[in-house]
């Protein structure tokens, strides 16, 4: 597939579901790869990769941090080089129907989702920018596209990270920075599997493929977008949800 190697990736929320997908594939393709998880939550995943015969480190970090966020890339730049790709994934949710949401619940979410984008993303300019080149990529979700009851901050940081992406391409792609997002649906986590038997027959029912995504779809497609191939691409949502939402 995408050949990563000489590349230099920081993938957050590495951990496990989704981020160790990622961050996997992208070593796997070449790349080395930097996963970032709080405390040492990603050193599974970049032992994985290392037993695999890839390149990987694990670093703990609060994505929330901005102050630690900030002084990430340059150290990573201090360590190998250069800094190519940034996988913003990090994510949690806290659903409440919005009458009974907690302020608390919604800065929480916002802080980890979205603003914690923008740091990495911010940090990451300097480097990339002395480069002339980069991928950034943020993982949203359908939910930010459609919306879902009970998920009003949830979707709100999500859809931000849409319009984030799109103004921020703008502004750097003479550059030769690209922005994009990825935007999976109802995928095959360890969360999903938490939801009732009858649950996910009726998420799958809304899915016109008939199944759950895997975390292997949503890495392949970010190793596209991270890829030479992909050099024509910026500001676009790519939809990785079996056609939930069209």
């Amino acid at each position: 597939m995408f050949d990563l190697s000489g590349k230099v990736a920081l993938v957050t929320g590495a951990s496990r579901g989704i981020g160790r997908a990622i961050a996997v594939r992208l070593a796997e393709q070449g790349a080395t790869v930097v996963a970032a998880a709080r405390g040492d939550n990603a050193a599974d995943t970049a032992a994985a990769i290392a037993k695999s015969g890839g390149r990987a480190e694990s670093i703990g970090i609060d994505v929330t941090d901005h102050a630690a966020v900030a002084e990430l890339p340059g150290a990573i730049v201090a360590r190998h080089g250069r800094l190519d790709i940034v996988v913003s994934n990090a994510g949690i949710a806290r659903d409440q129907l919005l009458m009974r949401m907690k302020r608390d619940d919604w800065d929480a979410v916002m802080a980890t989702n979205l603003t914690a984008a923008f740091s990495l993303a911010q940090a990451a300019m300097r480097p990339m920018l002395k480069q002339r080149g980069g991928r950034i990529l943020a993982v949203s979700s359908v939910v930010g596209q459609m919306g879902n009851a009970g998920q009003s901050n949830y979707a709100a940081s999500k859809a931000g990270l849409i319009g984030f992406a799109k103004a921020l391409a703008r502004e750097v792609a003479s550059r030769g920075i690209t922005v994009n997002v990825i935007a999976p649906g109802m995928i095959d986590t360890d969360m999903t599997r938490a939801i009732t038997e009858k649950g996910q027959v009726d998420w799958a029912a809304q899915i016109p493929l008939g199944r759950l995504g895997t975390v292997d779809d949503v890495a392949a497609a970010v190793c596209f977008l991270a890829s030479d191939e992909a050099a024509y691409i910026t500001g676009h949502v790519l939809a990785v949800n079996g056609g939930m939402y069209m």
